[in-house]
């Protein structure tokens, strides 16, 4: 076995390191730009007008820190390394204490003057093989009113122009957070709206725990589907429902690096094959193998034109000027070559199923109405068994929720709305950010109860 393999091997077995073939998300800049990728020898990224390789991230932790450097064959990632690795070291605090008053900026004037250095002299300083953190140190030791500047103005100085001459790339791992917290950034639309507060509570919601049997109908990509996998942790089955003949698309599962114990354990029924015996106790084998027979050639005719795809790609962009440029392939992940997810139940689950109903059910499908779809899978649940049913707006939940306590179906309904606002926590400045979110959506929750059908 060649030491590469050996490596990669190693990598897989210990979850914080990557791997040549693993999925990243690249923070670039604090936020300012995130790129799924997938990690390969020959991958590359590019930062502004540099293109760096991505080889240095292979074998490395999740959470290491790079910097975008100069060398002799072109510009390359360095990574960092310090005691507080996520921190940015233009951003440190002096140990000295701040000296308040002595100085503002009222006699500061934008004209342009304060800085004598030209960009042809930042061009020299860059042939000769300066670093991003010299080039920021020229430039201060140049400014004519840095020092005249409070130190407040100076960290947002040194920060501008580290993200110019010097940028910085995070290593974050894709997990249910991350992946979407990245979607709701750029392209909310393409997961309904669906915040990563709104998901967590979702999952509290529906009390997805180890070895619970989830039946999920998900219309946001495959992000609600990755996530309770994710919580499941190969115990237990997610179990996709669905509609008509072709099962919803789930694109962003193959962003999770889910091993195979994980991809067996998500699966895929239509609705009608949950639904058609859900009262009866005992099924012919034979009975199961026609469906499942049925639902395998279906799916290989291919998706339905009326069924919403992600196309794969990579997320996209900010410029550095702060416009947003959106790649037309839009968020989407690349192609995986892993385990392939979202495979036929297994009859022997579909029996169990069928006789003992689902430990929970959650629902996150924005184009479908919400009670037609409760009231059809409500009975596949076990009584006492809990669900959660995500929209973007109150009112299709206001509907079902009315109905819901008018069939005496459930109980402990709420409709609950997540609130989230991020904090700016630094010495003597700790207040929230003044833009935020106005909605993540909406969350209707119960319990099933005995006699209801």
């Amino acid at each position: 076995m060649s030491i590469n393999k050996i490596q990669e091997n190693t990598s897989k077995n210990n979850a914080r390191l990557t791997w040549e073939g693993c999925s990243i998300l690249l923070d670039i800049n604090d936020g300012e730009r995130m790129v799924f990728e997938r990690l390969t020898a020959g991958a590359t990224l590019k930062v502004g007008n540099k293109k760096c390789s991505l080889q240095p991230f292979i074998n490395c932790p999740f959470g290491s820190l790079f910097q975008v450097e100069n060398g002799t064959d072109g510009p390359f990632l360095s990574r960092i390394f310090s005691t507080s690795e996520g921190s940015n070291d233009l951003q440190e605090e002096k140990e000295s204490p701040t000296v308040y008053g002595s100085k503002d900026n009222r006699e500061l004037m934008d004209n342009n003057t304060a800085q004598s250095l030209t960009g042809e002299d930042i061009d020299e300083l860059r042939r000769k093989g300066a670093s991003g953190v010299e080039i920021i140190e020229a430039l201060i030791t140049n400014s004519a009113t840095f020092e005249k500047k409070t130190s407040f103005s100076q960290e947002k100085y040194r920060l501008k122009k580290q993200k110019k001459y010097s940028p910085r790339v995070l290593l974050r791992r894709p997990t249910a957070r991350s992946i979407c917290e990245a979607y709701f950034k750029k392209r909310p639309e393409q997961i309904g709206f669906l915040r990563m507060d709104a998901l967590a509570l979702l999952l509290s919601m529906a009390s997805v725990t180890s070895h619970s049997d989830v039946l999920v109908v998900d219309m946001v990509g495959g992000l609600l589907t990755g996530a309770v996998a994710e919580r499941l942790g190969g115990n237990g089955y997610v179990c996709n429902t669905y509609r008509g003949i072709t099962p919803y698309p789930i694109d962003i599962v193959r962003m999770f690096n889910f091993g195979t114990e994980i991809c067996e354990r998500i699966v895929n029924s239509p609705l009608t094959e949950l639904c058609a015996t859900s009262n009866v106790t005992s099924v012919s084998s034979s009975q199961l193998e026609e469906a499942c027979g049925t639902r395998s050639q279906s799916n290989e005719e291919g998706p339905s034109s009326s069924v919403p795809s992600l196309d794969t790609g990579e997320i996209m962009i900010s410029s550095e000027d702060g416009d947003t440029d959106i790649s037309p392939t839009s968020l989407a992940v690349k192609p995986c070559k892993a385990t392939k997810v979202g495979q036929k139940a297994p009859l022997d689950a579909i029996k169990s199923w069928r006789e003992n109903g689902f430990s929970s059910l959650i629902i996150a499908a924005p184009q479908i109405d919400a009670w037609s779809m409760v009231k059809e899978l409500l009975p596949l649940l076990s009584f006492s068994a809990p669900f959660a049913v995500y929209h973007q707006y109150q009112q299709p939940l206001a509907l079902c929720m009315h109905n819901l306590q008018v069939g005496k179906m459930a109980i402990g309904l709420q409709i609950s709305e997540p609130w989230l606002r991020e904090y700016q926590v630094l010495p003597s400045r700790t207040h929230p950010h003044m833009q935020m979110s106005t909605s993540g959506g909406y969350i209707l929750s119960g319990t099933r109860i005995y006699g209801s059908k």
